[in-house]
């Protein structure tokens, strides 16, 4: 696993060993970043299920001006932490070790792009998303990656439904949020 392109181009990262950890592919992320670009450089970025933080780290490496990590696994929290240090973003990222609805609930943190992507089969999206309306830029976008099967509305107050995409067994979902839609 690597960060594909940007000042970190080609950097090598770590990732956590096992059937719960499901990194996302290289043609999947390249597929998104292309999706996003426009609305990368100067954002500040929310990766809410880190797991080794390569789409946040993706996001840095592209012109993203900050961003935060959220896991609730600590072997997790440490891969983010060794990766970020890797890619020299130490200065632009925070670390948090905690549940995902735990830290929208507490947090008070404006995002203009958010990555979710949690656990499949676990109803976690449909938990998530409508926490997310308070802590979304106008224009932000919530990049989803989900199992193919799941049918997600097609919006959750303001954030509505834009493109979905679909690669194998996974699927993306791409919500912006647009205060004009409620």
């Amino acid at each position: 696993m690597r960060i594909i392109a940007g000042t970190a181009r080609g950097r090598k990262l770590k990732t956590l060993e096992g059937n719960d950890v499901r990194p996302t592919t290289d043609k999947v992320k390249e597929a998104i970043f292309s999706s996003i670009q426009f609305y990368l450089p100067g954002a500040t970025v929310l990766d809410l299920f880190g797991g080794s933080g390569q789409l946040g780290l993706e996001a840095l490496s592209r012109g993203a001006e900050k961003a935060v990590f959220v896991d609730k696994s600590k072997a997790s929290v440490n891969i983010i932490t060794e990766n970020i240090a890797s890619a020299e973003f130490t200065d632009r990222s925070r670390v948090v070790y905690m549940d995902s609805i735990d830290f929208l609930k507490t947090d008070r943190g404006m995002y203009d792009i958010v990555f979710l992507d949690p656990p499949y089969n676990m109803g976690i999206l449909e938990k998530v998303l409508p926490l997310l309306e308070s802590h979304i830029n106008e224009g932000g976008r919530v990049i989803c990656e989900h199992e193919q099967k799941l049918e997600l509305p097609a919006n959750f107050g303001p954030l509505v439904l834009k493109k979905k995409y679909k690669y194998g067994k996974i699927e993306i979902s791409q919500f912006v949020y647009n205060s004009d839609e409620q």
